[in-house]
């Protein structure tokens, strides 16, 4: 059979052979023998058609697959083994399911390929961050499972490491601490997976973020930007560190005293790192290009305490507010208005206007904890001081500063004179 040739290269041989030009030499032209010439010559002067064109057996139902394609698309699924099912059953259709599948294939193309924007970021900009696994690494007490938070700015390209036992939502905050500590600022925008420590529900820019990490990214001061689902391409540029993590930085090859020295271990590989490669934005190493970056970064506030619970409670008139099964009491001050409480890792803070205003330890055996001083001092102008305490108040006050040891006996008989 002789070789195919392309319609391009048909089109060329005819234009040849108008100018006169021999089949040998046509020949030797194209690349192919004479005979193949020959053979387009009398297929020409025949007025053949191309008969290569592959003929589908499903093709003579093609208006009832149409139909069917259009029920399917609009109702969300497509299945074609139901489709073959139904040709067979109703229309006689006597092919095979691949045939089915074949003609559909060729019928109804997939969508166009849709190429993304490559776009790059000013300086202090953005930053992209995920997670990294780890298995098999011994800090210590044989092989276990570590997780690197690794967040990269999207500008210089500076990276920063920070390893961590789990991947919960203290940790998710931890992490971002340790990073931004090391980055030595804060860029204006976080771009994230959709992992749930981030985003609660949904995905993407439609998704919800995680109500703990919102509180987060108000103090810290930053916009959560969730990229879109499946699309590793929207965060490409920490794609690329966790891919160059694993090879350079692989902690499973050592054995290492504890996560202190994984870490700093870890840091100094990332900074000989930056010295070594090129930004390409800026043709400087990646540690220039950081020196130069640092400007736009926001400063770095006072780092919050990692929690792993927020919530908005109100100030009930005696001045406490309720937490998991608990009271605590927090300035008068802040009687009937909301507060911000969030559960850190020893502690429950009590935020308003975007400061701590009070701080309890968290998870005690009391279920009411009362501080004495929160109900001192002057009020404002829409709150006005508790009234003082009379002097049977005063000396319970003075038993329950004390403890139960320290308490002098006179102390008792002072409080039953009063009593009197």
């Amino acid at each position: 059979m002789p070789p195919k040739l392309s319609q391009e290269e048909i089109v060329s041989l005819h234009v040849l052979k108008d100018k006169g030009v021999s089949n040998v030499e046509a020949g030797r032209t194209l690349g192919v023998a004479e005979g193949t010439v020959r053979y387009h010559v009398r297929r020409k002067a025949k007025g053949a058609v191309d008969g290569r064109r592959k003929v589908y057996k499903a093709a003579k139902l093609a208006a009832v697959i149409d139909e069917w394609m259009r029920v399917a698309k609009e109702c969300g699924v497509v299945n074609l083994q139901e489709l073959h099912e139904e040709l067979v059953a109703e229309h006689g259709y006597l092919g095979s399911y691949r045939s089915v599948l074949r003609y559909v294939r060729f019928k109804y193309r997939g969508p166009k390929l849709r190429p993304y924007r490559r776009v790059e970021t000013p300086p202090g900009a953005q930053a992209q961050v995920d997670w990294a696994h780890f298995e098999g690494v011994d800090i210590g007490n044989g092989p276990q499972d570590l997780y690197a938070l690794v967040m990269t700015l999207s500008h210089s390209r500076k990276e920063a490491i920070v390893w961590c036992t789990r991947m919960d939502q203290l940790s998710w905050h931890h992490g971002h601490n340790e990073c931004f500590r090391r980055l030595e600022g804060v860029p204006a925008v976080l771009r994230i997976d959709n992992l749930k420590t981030g985003v609660a529900v949904g995905a993407g820019p439609w998704g919800q973020i995680n109500a703990a990490y919102q509180a987060y990214a108000r103090a810290m001061r930053f916009h959560v930007d969730a990229c879109l689902p499946k699309a590793p391409e929207d965060k490409g540029k920490v794609e690329r560190r966790i891919g160059a993590t694993r090879s350079r930085i692989d902690p499973g090859t050592r054995r290492f005293q504890g996560l202190a020295p994984l870490q700093e271990w870890t840091d100094l590989r990332v900074a000989f790192s930056g010295r070594r490669r090129i930004c390409p934005v800026t043709g400087k190493s990646v540690e220039e290009s950081w020196q130069d970056e640092k400007k736009f970064l926001q400063p770095l506030p006072i780092l919050p305490q990692v929690f792993d619970v927020v919530v908005t409670r109100p100030v009930h008139s005696d001045c406490t507010v309720n937490f998991e099964n608990r009271s605590y009491s927090v300035p008068f001050r802040f009687t009937d208005r909301e507060v911000e409480v969030r559960g850190c890792a020893e502690v429950v803070q009590f935020v308003c206007d975007g400061q701590v205003v009070a701080e309890w330890p968290r998870r005690t055996a009391e279920r009411l904890l009362i501080n004495p001083a929160h109900y001192e001092g002057p009020g404002d102008e829409r709150v006005a001081a508790p009234v003082p305490l009379g002097k049977m108040g005063r000396k319970l006050q003075e038993i329950v500063l004390q403890p139960v040891h320290q308490r002098p006996v006179d102390l008792y008989a002072a409080l039953a004179e009063v009593a009197r």
